[in-house]
């Protein structure tokens, strides 16, 4: 089944709202619950219309993906009944106005000179990540951290590595977390970018690839993984604890330089890397 065809913005917006709906307890929310056993998780569509002020007849179609003229006013009192943190807020409007985001250009698959050159002056390892997550670049602390170099051009991309690379569970010793953190900025993406053939395959790839990703996928959760900690383990070496800050480039909005560093009395995450792969 083709995802172009199938999935459109409103499609996912009435499996966002369903997702949201079922986390949602009737306690949090002020309504009364009784001892009989409820039958759907979270809310029934019924009690966030009557929540959001809407009829229920108006709230199943936006869940039924016709969504096409749902109001300002509706999408905000939806987002309070269903307990929106900010990042599932705006991600509720991208779906909802996939025209209000800026017209396309080619996902950029390199990053200019001067940003390599920055990359090579930063003292940690450091890379840019382009549309669906590819590395586009890369400094010699994060190459010998993630071993990019020796990488086919289409394997450097993280989210191929999460889900597909035969090492990926050694190299992400919680690589539960890591994968729903990948699908969740994946879903941010794709919504960030309707339309785009490049990313309903790559989904198809990674749904096909392995089991356990279309399931996160169709949870519809979404993280903006702009700063945080992880845990990897380099080829040979011991698990490394980081942190890393993402900034995005000026005038290249589809691009984002990721940073890893860690904390101040922690041993320099290059440093570590470079001992259990020699290239210090």
């Amino acid at each position: 089944m083709n995802a172009t065809s199938t999935d459109t913005s409103f499609e996912q917006l009435g499996g966002f709202l369903r997702a949201c709906r079922a986390r949602v307890g009737p306690e949090e929310v002020g309504l009364p619950v009784f001892g009989r056993k409820r039958r759907v998780a979270g809310l029934r569509r019924e009690e966030v219309a009557q929540l959001a002020g809407v009829s229920v007849d108006y709230y199943v179609r936006l869940e039924q993906g016709r969504g096409q003229h749902v109001s300002d006013a509706v999408l905000d009192a939806i987002g309070r009944v269903l307990r929106l943190d900010p990042t599932e807020y705006a991600h509720m409007w991208d779906l909802a106005r996939p025209t209000r985001v800026s017209v396309r250009r080619p996902a950029p698959s390199t990053a200019r000179p001067g940003v390599q050159v920055l990359l090579d002056r930063i003292d940690a390892p450091t890379f840019v990540l382009g549309r669906c997550m590819d590395v586009v670049a890369w400094n010699a602390l994060a190459d010998a951290l993630m071993g990019l170099s020796a990488m086919a051009p289409h394997a450097r991309n993280m989210a191929r590595h999460a889900f597909l690379a035969p090492d990926a569970h050694t190299f992400y010793p919680e690589w539960e977390e890591v994968a729903a953190d990948t699908v969740g900025y994946l879903r941010l993406d794709a919504a960030r970018h309707p339309g785009d053939t490049r990313m309903a395959a790559f989904v198809e790839e990674l749904s096909a690839g392995n089991p356990r990703f279309r399931p996160l996928w169709d949870a519809h959760q979404v993280a903006e993984k702009t700063h945080g900690t992880k845990r990897l383990r380099p080829a040979g070496g011991d698990p490394v604890d980081i942190t890393y800050e993402t900034l995005s480039l000026p005038g290249d909005p589809d691009l984002l330089l990721v940073v890893y560093t860690t904390g101040p009395r922690a041993e320099p995450v290059h440093a570590k890397a470079g001992a259990a792969l020699g290239r210090v």
